[in-house]
């Protein structure tokens, strides 16, 4: 039997995987332990309680803590923001956040100093190494496992939706993908990654969970990292799928996107509504469609076929949503999705490009708008030479 613990019905909590960088070069530098022992100094057990490790050395995640708006998360993120920055500064380092790096070779990269990260890759090696990659994580508060279940199984048709919104990783080791998110396509080569199984109920995921465990394919839970997942511990939905976002006003965007849908789900749940999901895989395609194409993608709206612009069906959701924004609170982070969806970070990377910028201008424009909160926008003829 695994213990669902019931949480505090649409409680909030997010994650932010930072990139640390070099100011000089750019470069993602392994400086994580310096900076997350610095920040734990006059803690318990010298461990900052919102910021930790990840992976590689060049990653600090931070979290917040049980929230109730998005508001208050982004602010809990902002204050942790804040005390890192200030010992990033004094050390010649910078933050950014995007799926990717646009250039850093993830073979250069340094294992952080936890086991449990050295077992992962013995165990996935080159799969696992080359996990250079970051990502928001989202999680939202339900009440019953059975609930957690049907809602994960029906947020699954808004995969593209999220990936498409926050796709920021169009560069890998160098090179123009040609994907909106490459980060997506990484991760998912991972065995327990990827696209969620739709589950019948409670008791089918427990006896999937426990097969793994059993056959030692995975020693815990938290080494299923599906797109969506329920998560047993915290008593959530969590969501996964989204790339590292360059902005906390994009963060809080799609932490609004996230709570309302499971918030509408939730009431059409108690109502005895059905919570309806797209075929397998017809999820699958929709899912490739946004990695690749983002928010400028064709997404599959039925069995016959039938395609919308993904613009178009962000537009729909947000207006779908607006009712349950005003009673959450959110309506502004909400529908700054609308703002996000004419230029996502994928889109605003590729501009520094073909404006004649290098890779390293547009490692300079994401750490700008992490400190600025300013979307990056070209320069308008003139301002250049004015400069």
């Amino acid at each position: 039997m695994i213990e669902f613990h019931s949480s505090e019905q649409t409680s909030l909590g997010v994650e932010m995987e930072l990139e640390v960088v070099d100011a000089s070069s750019r470069e993602l530098k392994a400086a994580a332990s310096e900076l997350l022992d610095a920040m734990g100094r006059g803690h318990p057990d010298d461990t900052h309680p919102k910021a930790k490790h990840e992976l590689f050395e060049s990653t600090v995640e931070i979290i917040t803590g049980i929230c109730s708006t998005v508001a208050e998360a982004r602010t809990d993120l902002e204050a942790t923001l804040g005390e890192l920055r200030r010992h990033t500064d004094r050390r010649g380092l910078e933050l950014l956040c995007s799926g990717t790096h646009p250039f850093s070779d993830w073979a250069e990269q340094t294992v952080s100093p936890d086991r449990r990260y050295h077992e992962l890759l013995e165990e996935m090696q080159w799969l696992g190494r080359r996990l250079q990659i970051f990502g928001i994580h989202v999680h939202v508060g339900v009440r019953s496992p059975e609930k957690a279940i049907a809602i994960a199984n029906a947020l699954a048709s808004y995969i593209p939706h999220f990936l498409g919104l926050s796709a920021s990783s169009p560069y890998w080791m160098g090179q123009d993908t040609g994907l909106a998110s490459a980060r997506s396509k990484i991760f998912e080569a991972l065995p327990t990654a990827g696209l969620p199984y739709q589950l019948a109920g409670w008791p089918e995921f427990e006896r999937f969970m426990t097969t793994l465990v059993g056959a030692r394919a995975i020693s815990s839970i938290r080494e299923v990292w599906w797109d969506i997942r329920p998560h047993p511990d915290f008593g959530t939905v969590e969501l996964r799928i989204c790339d590292g976002l360059p902005t906390l006003a994009e963060v809080a965007a799609m932490a609004a996107v996230s709570q309302c849908l499971v918030e509408w789900m939730n009431g059409l749940y108690d109502r005895g509504q059905e919570l309806r999901t797209h075929r397998g895989w017809i999820i699958r395609e929709n899912k490739w469609r946004a990695a690749r194409y983002g928010v400028e993608a064709q997404i599959i709206l039925d069995d016959d076929g039938h395609l919308v612009a993904l613009r178009d069906a962000v537009g729909d959701l947000v207006a779908e949503l607006t009712p349950v924004a005003e009673r959450l609170g959110c309506v502004a982070e909400l529908h700054h999705a609308m703002v996000m969806v004419e230029r996502p970070s994928y889109l605003r990377q590729r501009e520094v490009v073909t404006g004649g910028g290098s890779l390293v201008d547009v490692v300079d424009s994401l750490v700008a708008e992490l400190r600025t909160g300013v979307a990056w926008r070209p320069p308008l003829r003139g301002e250049e030479r004015s400069a």
